[in-house]
């Protein structure tokens, strides 16, 4: 059960015999995934006790401050799981969330709502996610998404440079379904070499590709395997590996370029590679 912070600080004084039983700095690197966090966390409101003291997965109650000012309690992993479907700004606290979705007041006058009948392309998506396609099959799909920025299009086109194959298909069909979908959408396609790319950021709040949306990155690279395919991505910034063949960047360069070309010929053997180099 989680406790406030002075007594689970006060525990671990206890328990580990050490008037500082975490150092500042001790949990640096596993909070860097959450930069946001690190920005709401309260410096005045938490005994004296920085962020980095403290265990992502610690049960204890914290004071945090949104970016429109409101204070608020919640334990890491609380505040690690969101936000989820309903949040403001890119950045979760119960006020914002309340003020993002006015509660609707009934009073006596007000009328029941009327059942709502299920909508019947949701009930045959939801029974048929099949796309009609071979797993593992590559092709274009006008649900894709648009790339999310400039540095993966700089990705494609100097990754085609070096490697002139036919990048043209933008989603891959996959046995089991994602998202009410067969078929998953990564980044670059390389049908030939059975290879999908993807480049990852925190994005502008710092939440992309973090917590749970880390977790629906694996879920889509189990995915890709399961029908033969390899993975690599790219992970900028603090962003950590999430697969054997996963590079860090800083940027798209030369040197990007060459590191990517090393994974695929990991991947898929050098001579099948070199063959496609230009």
């Amino acid at each position: 059960m989680p406790e406030n912070v002075q007594a689970w600080w006060s525990r671990r004084q206890w328990s580990k015999g050490a008037e500082v039983p975490y150092a500042v700095g001790a949990y640096r690197d596993d909070w860097q995934r959450y930069p946001v966090l690190a920005r709401q966390f309260h410096p005045d409101l938490n005994a004296g006790i920085v962020l980095t003291q403290i265990p992502p997965a610690a049960d204890v109650y914290l004071t945090w401050q949104c970016d429109a000012g409101h204070v608020f309690v919640a334990t890491p992993d609380e505040q690690r799981t969101r936000p989820g479907r309903t949040r403001r700004r890119s950045s979760w606290c119960p006020d914002c969330s309340a003020l993002a979705v006015p509660r609707r007041i009934r009073t006596a006058d007000t009328p029941p709502r009327a059942a709502s009948k299920p909508d019947a392309r949701r009930v045959a998506t939801a029974r048929a996610p099949q796309s009609g396609r071979v797993p593992g099959e590559a092709f274009v799909s006008d649900r894709a998404p648009r790339p999310s920025s400039a540095a993966e299009g700089a990705l494609r086109q100097k990754l085609a440079r070096r490697l002139p194959l036919d990048m043209t298909p933008n989603a891959v069909a996959v046995a089991r379904p994602f998202f009410d979908r067969a078929e998953v959408w990564p980044d670059i396609v390389i049908p030939e070499l059975k290879v999908a790319i993807e480049y990852d950021t925190i994005g502008k709040f710092g939440l992309e590709h973090v917590g749970t949306r880390e977790a629906v990155d694996r879920r889509k690279d189990r995915l890709l395997r399961e029908v033969g395919w390899q993975i690599i991505r790219v992970r900028c910034g603090a962003l950590q590996p999430l697969g054997p063949h996963d590079v860090a960047a800083s940027g798209v360069n030369a040197a990007l370029i060459e590191r990517v070309l090393d994974e695929l010929r990991v991947i898929r053997g050098a001579l099948f590679v070199e063959a496609y180099l230009a």
